[in-house]
Order: structure tokens, then C-alpha cells, then sequence
């Protein structure tokens, strides 16, 4: 008969030791010393082989082909330097995201660079105050930069993207909370011509309400006239990117709405379009830079003037894009200058009209504003008033049958003595 050795007493803050695993914990997220040196050894190796290719062994020449070379090598690279502490899923994770991640990269500085240099080739313009307060009316090609400005283009745009939204926002939401409420063979029609339409060539929208409004009705060229040709182009994408938005609202909060007594409409209007508040605003969004950028519409639509047109429904009227391909086309290095300074206001523009969409409808589901949270209290006050009320009169009808307290005597009303 054997007998086990006594275990050693536990002490506090000590715990027994527990059996090695063979399978070493992998680390999922986080960025680690391994992929930097990985990183940084891949891009060296890369740019290296690329150059001794470039200059010594092969006849290549010219900037993109050494870009793209370069990152095929780069890519490679990274891959076989993790393949040494990694295994094959490791391998095929971190070679993924240093994919998404370069293009990423390449995305913001391709953008960063249209930015600059239209910031940069428009400066000269920039810097002058009748460039924003002037119209180029009395601005000729050999004019210097401290005569003329893009104040009718300025206007122009803005009346024209503000008439457009006017009638494709409240037309493209509508349309989006149809399909996906009242399901069925037309809707699902509907939604086909709307994918259809979203891939519509600017060039065709102009034609259709050139050929609709100014040749068959007899409507002349004007500012109205392009918004209809801007609405054209935003109504699909405003359809399309709200009815995504809508779809992803939780059927639980429609059940819930429903289970409350509520109709289909009432949940629409009070549930499904707060929730998806921030997304419908993105698809506000995505129609205006749509619509804003667009040249030929407005151009078939509203002709060409340099002069300050604020009326909208007769007369030409020109855009800040319009603008500006009409000053770049001149050879005088002035002109040059006002067609990339009308790029830049075009873009501070629509940076301004985005912030202002963003503050109008970023604002996530459930969170109010000030006044809406006033209101709300408010309605709670009078909502408690009324409950309290309602209490009071339920105890005294209740002491009343209990006979408590006496009824009040009926009023009698006097009869009239007939002679």
C-alpha cells in the first residue's frame, strides 16, 4: 500500500501551477514590432530591386510603371518576411491588410495632392477680394487678376443644387420608404430602373430636359432648367443609397412600434426615418456631390454667361464646374489662374454644404437637440400634471361610493312658468 504525498498548503495569493499548452496564443489585432520591421524591410528591398531593374538590367523607364513594379515587389516581399514567424492564415491576414492599408494610403494622398494643387495653382487668384464680390462681366481674357470674379458662378451653383434638392430629397426618400414598405412586382420594377438609372451619363440627362423642356415646351435656358437636369442625376442615387439605409433599420423596432398600436405610416414617420437619420443624410450627401460637379447638363440646359444672373427661371445662368472648364480652356496664364480658383471655391463649397448637412441630420437615432429635449420636458410636465389630476378625481369618486363623503347635490335648472 502506497500513500500519496501531501499536497504543500495553499497560501494566499498563490494558485497551483497548471499544465503547459502546446498551442501558442495568437494575437488577432494590434500592431506588433514584427510587422513594422516587415514593413519597413519590404518597402527598402523593393524600392532597391525596382531601381536596379529600372536603371541597370532592363529597358524600363517612366514614373507609374516604377510605382507599380515597386509595389508588386513590395507586396511580395512583405509576404515572405512574414511567412518566416507566421503560418499560412497569418500570412494570408497580414498580407490582406497591408493591402487595404497601401490603398488607403494611396487614396488620401491622391486626394491630398488634387487638393494642393488646385489650391496651389489658383492662389494667385485666391488672394484678391473682387474674386469673390465680382462677376466677370468686365473681365477680358488680358484683364488682370484684381478685375472680374466668380460671384455669378457662386450663385448660380447655389441656386441650382438648392432647387434640385428641393425636389429629389423628399421625392427619393419617399420613393425608398415604398420599396421597402409596400413590397411587391412594382417596387421590385421600380428598384431595377433605379439601379439602371444611377449608371445614366450626365450628357443623357441634359439631352432628355433639353429635348422635354426647352425644345418641346418652349422653356428657355435657365437656371430651373438645369436643375431639372441635376435632379435627374441625384434622384437615382439618393433612391438607391436611402433605400440601403432604410433596410437596415431593425425589424424589432417596426414590431415593437406595431405591437404598440401604431400604423405602418405612423412607424415610418416617428421610427424608421429617425433611426436612419444619419444614413439618409449620407444619401443627401452622395446625390449633392453627384449633382454639384456636373458640367455638360448645365451647360446644354442654362448656356453660358458672364455676367450675374440671381433669377433662376429665365435667363443663362452658369455653374461654378461650367466656369470653371470654360476659364481653363483659355491659353492666358490670368485666365488659367481664375479657372483654378473657381475649382477651389467649388470645393470649400461643397465642404461647406456637407458640414451643413452633417449638422442638420448627423445626429444619431434617439439624440435630440436642445429644443427638441425642451419640448420633451415640457410634455412630461404636463403629461404628470394631467396623471396627477386624473389621480385626484379617480380618489374622490372612489371615497365617493364609498360613501364618504356626500355627493354634490344636483343643480336644478329653473322651468319656465307658462301664463
Amino acid at each position: 500500500m502506497t500513500i500519496a504525498p501531501e499536497r504543500p498548503p495553499l497560501t494566499k495569493g498563490t494558485e497551483p501551477a497548471r499544465p503547459s499548452v502546446g498551442e501558442r496564443r495568437r494575437t488577432t489585432g494590434g500592431l506588433r514590432a514584427t510587422d513594422v520591421y516587415a514593413t519597413l524591410g519590404a518597402a527598402a528591398a523593393s524600392l532597391a530591386l525596382t531601381w536596379l531593374l529600372f536603371d541597370r538590367l532592363l529597358p524600363f523607364s517612366g514614373a507609374v510603371g516604377f510605382v507599380l513594379v515597386a509595389y508588386a515587389l513590395f507586396l511580395g516581399l512583405y509576404a515572405l518576411l512574414v511567412s518566416f514567424d507566421e503560418d499560412g492564415p497569418a500570412v494570408r491576414d497580414r498580407f490582406a491588410s497591408v493591402v487595404v492599408r497601401t490603398a488607403g494610403i494611396v487614396l488620401v494622398a491622391v486626394l491630398i495632392f488634387v487638393v494642393a494643387f488646385t489650391l496651389w495653382e489658383g492662389r494667385k487668384a485666391l488672394v484678391h477680394l473682387n474674386f469673390f464680390t465680382e462677376d466677370m462681366s468686365l473681365a477680358g481674357p488680358l484683364e488682370p487678376l484684381d478685375v472680374g470674379g466668380v460671384l455669378h458662378a457662386v450663385v448660380g451653383t447655389l441656386e441650382q443644387i438648392l432647387i434640385a434638392l428641393t425636389l429629389t430629397v423628399p421625392t427619393g426618400v419617399l420613393c425608398a420608404v415604398f420599396l421597402n414598405e409596400v413590397p411587391g412586382a412594382f417596387a421590385r420594377l421600380v428598384r431595377t430602373i433605379v439601379e439602371a438609372m444611377t449608371a445614366l451619363p450626365s450628357i443623357v440627362a441634359g439631352l432628355f430636359i433639353y429635348a422635354t423642356i426647352i425644345l418641346a415646351l418652349g422653356v428657355e435656358r435657365s437656371g430651373l432648367a438645369a436643375s431639372l437636369a441635376l435632379s435627374v442625376m441625384m434622384l437615382p442615387i439618393i433612391i438607391r443609397a436611402s433605400d440601403v439605409v432604410i433596410r437596415l433599420v431593425p425589424g424589432t423596432l417596426r414590431e415593437a412600434s406595431y405591437a404598440m398600436g401604431s400604423s405602418r405610416w405612423r412607424t415610418v414617420w416617428h421610427v424608421v426615418l429617425p433611426t436612419a437619420r444619419s444614413g439618409l443624410t449620407t444619401a443627401v450627401i452622395l446625390g449633392t456631390a453627384r449633382g454639384v460637379g456636373e458640367t455638360s447638363p448645365v451647360l446644354l440646359t442654362a448656356g453660358f454667361t458672364a455676367e450675374l444672373n440671381a433669377l433662376p427661371t429665365s435667363g443663362p445662368q452658369v455653374s461654378l464646374p461650367l466656369a470653371t472648364f470654360e476659364l481653363v480652356k483659355s491659353p492666358e496664364p490670368n485666365m488659367i489662374a481664375r479657372g483654378f480658383g473657381t475649382a477651389a471655391v467649388l470645393m470649400l463649397l461643397v465642404l461647406f454644404l456637407f458640414v451643413v448637412a452633417r449638422i442638420v441630420g448627423g445626429r444619431g437615432p434617439g439624440r435630440l437637440t436642445k429644443r427638441q429635449e425642451h419640448r420633451r420636458v415640457l410634455a412630461s410636465r404636463r403629461d404628470a400634471e394631467r396623471m396627477a389630476g386624473r389621480a385626484e378625481r379617480m380618489a374622490g369618486r372612489a371615497e365617493r361610493m364609498a360613501g364618504k363623503v356626500p355627493a354634490p347635490a344636483p343643480v336644478r335648472r329653473p322651468t319656465r312658468s307658462t301664463p
